[in-house]
């Protein structure tokens, strides 16, 4: 794909328990089908997350994950050279193991490190790319819709906070993510949407994932298997708006 053009970047969950049923890989040959299934839809990065993230989900401890994902990465090491992943986790355990087995990848990490003072750290030796993502709160808690006075400004004052934190780190390539869903109700999300031109003041790859959220499809009596169309509606304008990257299902 040509510099400059946005990213498709596919979801791909390594376990049973996130809400979107296809996007399921549970064992190394549904891996293979559905890292194929997205290659043949043009997705440019395949991002693998072995811990569901849904509202009311459980965490779950680091062996799990990284038994969830070590086969898949093996697989991924020998049959998919060249293909850009992902991994979503907020663990610098798992960063460092994952490394150790593909080499470079791009961190995405729903807690921006706050949960693992290791994570930024370990990114920055390793010289990896970053997703951040605003939330509030813990694992149990980033789903509650937080009260702000302006969202756009409280999401605006959370990067410029972890710029600092990522600059002491050594992250210098790192990419952030408005966090739709997350620690917000369906207005702030809303609201966030369609001021997101306002973020490009960080002159940083914007990422936004709207696939299937509940902002979208519960307002207007959809569900996240009939919502499909509007959701390509609002990835279009995000496009429009300059994301660099689209996380979708």
């Amino acid at each position: 794909m040509k510099s400059g053009a946005t990213k498709i970047m596919g979801i791909i969950n390594l376990n049973a328990d996130s809400f979107y049923a296809p996007s399921r890989a549970e064992t190394a040959d549904a891996f293979r089908h559905r890292a194929d299934e997205l290659l043949a839809r043009g997705v440019d990065i395949l991002d693998l997350g072995a811990v569901s993230s849904r509202p009311g989900s459980e965490e779950v401890d680091a062996e799990t994950e990284w038994e969830r994902l070590e086969p898949v990465l093996a697989v991924a090491a020998r049959e998919y050279a060249g293909v850009l992943f992902s991994i979503d986790t907020f663990r610098a355990s798992i960063v460092t193991m994952a490394y150790q087995t593909i080499g470079r990848f791009i961190v995405n990490d729903i807690s921006s490190g706050e949960w693992d003072e290791a994570m930024l750290p370990v990114t920055g030796r390793l010289g990896l790319r970053y997703i951040a993502m605003h939330h509030q709160g813990t694992f149990r808690t980033m789903h509650q819709a937080y009260a702000y006075d302006d969202i756009v400004e409280s999401v605006k004052q959370y990067f410029r906070d972890f710029a600092v934190r990522a600059k002491e780190a050594g992250v210098a390539d790192w990419v952030l993510d408005p966090g739709f869903g997350f620690s917000k109700s369906d207005e702030d999300n809303q609201t966030l949407f369609d001021r997101l031109d306002e973020l490009k003041s960080f002159r940083r790859p914007i990422l936004v994932g709207v696939s299937r959220k509940r902002f979208i499809w519960q307002p207007r009596g959809l569900t996240p298997d009939t919502c499909g169309d509007i959701v390509r509606q609002y990835e279009e304008r995000a496009q429009a708006m300059g994301a660099s990257i689209i996380r979708r299902h």
